[in-house]
């Protein structure tokens, strides 16, 4: 928003007289009025009442996807935020230099659950692959409402948002799939990503398939796992730490309730059956944004502006994780 003072301030010629006294004192005035605003735009203090950018990019619309069978991996609530990045570059006048970008030399690997494309390749992604304490699907179909919004497109959509945000705060950001892979790619591959990238923060979008009247979203965290090619000791406390700066910046932007019916309301949940954290040596969590078999929560989940809400809670914990290592 623009403010403009010129309403409040009183003309110069208003009700002046015509002498060649008071056409004397309007000329100083009017003189000293021009160089103070010189002054002031060149040299002078920032205002501190001047409009700030937010850093966000636009809301986009929704985008109905491919309906797919029911995938329903639950996770848990959440901890209050410690702290609020703010996104975009920094102002002058804020104790930053201009063009500062936070979290400018930090890498996040972004991954987009599932595919739009899976059930399209049943073989492909049913073939087991090892995760360490043992096996399961290459990748899922991923769920969806019941109006036929695929969990795929919805996390590809808030996956992009998100991208969106962090680069403009300087991250260095991957997506492990971007709708540009046929079918997976496997879970194995995922977490192959994020170690390879030597990613500081890791992530991986979805939404759940649970029953009507399971609301709320919840975030998976690493369980220990040390087996086969699976050892999480490095990452557990990380990604703990990671989760629950995610979980309290998400209740906050969203206004969205820890799960209902998984984690107990805390919002974090800890799993070691997923082969996204088993594999990972990052710092790494899933989040599930809400349950898209709840009409309610449907409503929510297919919404551009609360998918804006929600890329932001999760950018903002993020952030928070990063500037705190």
């Amino acid at each position: 928003m623009l403010y403009d003072d010129d309403d409040n301030r009183p003309s110069l010629s208003r009700r002046l007289g015509r002498s060649p006294a008071v056409i004397t004192v309007a000329a100083l005035v009017t003189a000293c009025l021009a160089g103070w605003l010189i002054w002031h735009a060149v040299d002078g203090p920032a205002d501190s009442t001047s409009a700030k950018e937010s850093g966000r990019p636009p809301a986009g619309a929704g985008q109905a996807g491919d309906g797919a069978p029911g995938h329903g991996a639950g996770t848990t609530p959440a901890q209050p935020a410690r702290s609020h990045a703010a996104g975009g570059d920094a102002k002058p006048g804020n104790g930053e230099p201009a063009g500062h970008r936070p979290l400018a030399g930090k890498v996040v690997v972004i991954d987009p659950g599932h595919n739009p494309n899976n059930y399209r390749h049943p073989t492909e992604i049913n073939r087991r692959v090892n995760i360490g304490n043992g096996t399961t699907e290459c990748d899922t179909t991923g769920t969806s409402t019941n109006n036929g919004y695929a969990e795929a497109r919805f996390t590809l959509d808030v996956s992009h948002r998100l991208r969106s945000l962090l680069e403009k705060q300087g991250a260095k950001v991957r997506l492990t799939q971007d709708d540009d892979h046929s079918f997976g790619p496997c879970v194995t591959e995922r977490a192959a990503v994020g170690n390879t990238a030597k990613a500081d923060a890791a992530v991986s979008v979805h939404a759940d398939g649970s029953a009507v009247g399971h609301r709320g979203f919840h975030v998976i965290l690493p369980a220990r796992v040390k087996a086969g090619g699976a050892n999480t000791a490095r990452i557990v406390a990380p990604s703990h730490d990671l989760g629950s700066r995610i979980a309290g910046n998400f209740v906050r932007e969203t206004g969205s309730a820890p799960s209902n019916y998984i984690g107990g309301g805390t919002g974090l949940d800890t799993r070691g059956d997923l082969g996204g954290l088993n594999l990972s040596t990052v710092p790494k969590v899933f989040i599930e944004c809400g349950n898209m078999r709840d009409p309610k929560d449907a409503a929510l989940l297919t919404s551009g502006s609360w998918r804006q809400k929600a890329a932001q809670g999760i950018a903002d914990g993020i952030s928070s994780f990063l500037h705190a290592e």
